[in-house]
């Protein structure tokens, strides 16, 4: 029996699944974030990469056949010569790239991923104009550079993640307009998703007792290792994830871009994943409420009545899909007293928020909506599930497995057998 590891790094935490020949979870390990300062990101990252492999019993480890990471989508860094980060990591919701919008805009073809405050492509010319940029040779995101860990080899990406830094998924190449930048920084290889890269590095393989022709796969972004994970499989499936923030993707015969929007479109097989993602979501949740009040106050909603509060639940201005505007302000009044109501009305707006984004997909010709997934911690929540069916019309189930991990997992068995 083979076994095959997923290592998901989201944005609550680092996880890792071991499923074997059927695709049947052996194992599971998790590492949550701490309370870190930005700049200690890389650390925490290498950290809980070699912590979730410790974690991982020597018996699965020695029949462990091949790793892939998936990480979150547009966060980025810049690396020296021998994979040595120069700066602190620009994560997915930041938005300093939106002082070089007017020229994406001015390069990129119209409505493209790339025109947006925080995609790759943005935060590198951000990155270009500082004074470490120097000192760089590499331009990774963070699944990229985890990987590098592993096998030892720079600048290998996956198409997934290299979307938003401007890479053509239909034509498999670097648009001329992009290589027209000149930007003096390499961009990484791009492979598809699952695709084997090289072994494991020696030292790794014998410090954790793992094959040394173990293989390390290209990974994907979190979202769409959710989506892998879902067992959304036909044209109007579509999956919501609900951890930190919401994103939706949704299966479909089309690929629909629009960058005034914050739309965009995946490549999985013969089929494009399109949808967005919102800042929204479940950390605004945990800003007001524990876990257990969450808990205790939803079970006494009752999710058949609409609340009357209409919000835009943000913890900060801004947002991405679908509305794209960096200055979106939160809209978190009138609060009312009864905690139960303000968690109702947060609720309900999430739940409107993501029926908007749907809605946005099937206007600009997406196949119709027929069955929503959802993973995430909120798919646990069965108020806000009711909430949402209300809005959304189609049955909404929980995801198969709901764990990003597993369907990274996925991809480097997949990876391996083909």
């Amino acid at each position: 029996m083979n076994f095959y590891l997923g290592i998901d790094f989201g944005t609550s935490g680092a996880r890792a699944v071991v499923i074997d020949d059927a695709a049947c979870i052996q194992a599971e390990a998790r590492y949550p974030w701490g309370n870190s300062h930005v700049s200690d990101w890389v650390t925490d990252w290498q950290t809980a990469l070699l912590t979730l492999l410790a974690k991982i019993s020597e018996e699965l480890r020695r029949k462990i056949k091949a790793i892939a990471i998936n990480g979150t989508s547009s966060t980025v860094l810049l690396v020296d010569a021998v994979g040595k980060p120069v700066d602190a990591p620009l994560f997915y919701n930041d938005g300093r790239g939106l002082t070089v919008i007017e020229k994406l805009r001015s390069i990129a073809p119209a409505n493209h991923p790339v025109i947006s405050a925080t995609s790759s492509l943005a935060k590198l010319l951000w990155m270009s104009q500082q004074p470490t940029f120097t000192e760089a040779r590499y331009f990774l995101h963070q699944a990229d550079w985890l990987a590098f860990l592993l096998h030892g080899e720079l600048a290998i990406s996956d198409y997934h993640n290299a979307l938003k830094l401007g890479y053509d998924v239909e034509e498999l190449k670097y648009p001329k307009w992009l290589e027209n930048l000149q930007i003096p920084i390499q961009l990484p290889k791009v492979l598809p998703p699952g695709s084997p890269i090289r072994e494991l590095r020696p030292k790794i393989a014998a410090n954790f007792g793992l094959p040394n022709d173990c293989l390390v796969c290209t990974g994907t972004t979190d979202s769409i290792a959710a989506f892998v994970a879902s067992g959304a499989k036909l044209p109007g499936e579509a999956v919501t994830s609900l951890g930190s923030t919401l994103v939706i993707k949704l299966l479909s015969r089309t690929r629909i871009e629009n960058s005034q929007y914050g739309i965009y479109s995946h490549r999985l097989g013969d089929l494009w994943l399109t949808g967005g993602a919102s800042n929204t979501g479940g950390a605004v949740l945990k800003y007001f409420f524990t876990d257990v009040e969450l808990e205790s106050f939803s079970r006494q909603i009752d999710a058949s009545k609409a609340s009357e509060l209409d919000y835009y639940p943000l913890l900060q201005a801004g947002d991405r899909f679908p509305i794209n505007d960096p200055h979106l302000p939160p809209r978190l009044t009138p609060r009312p007293d009864d905690p139960v109501e303000f968690l109702h009305g947060l609720l309900e707006s999430i739940a409107r928020i993501e029926s908007q984004g749907y809605k946005l997909l099937q206007l600009m010709q997406a196949d119709p909506l027929s069955r929503v997934y959802t993973a995430g911690k909120g798919a646990a929540n069965q108020t806000w599930t009711t909430i949402r069916q209300r809005y959304l019309k189609v049955p909404v189930v929980s995801s198969v497995n709901t764990e990003a991990a597993y369907g990274t997992a996925l991809l480097a068995m997949r990876g391996v057998k083909n």
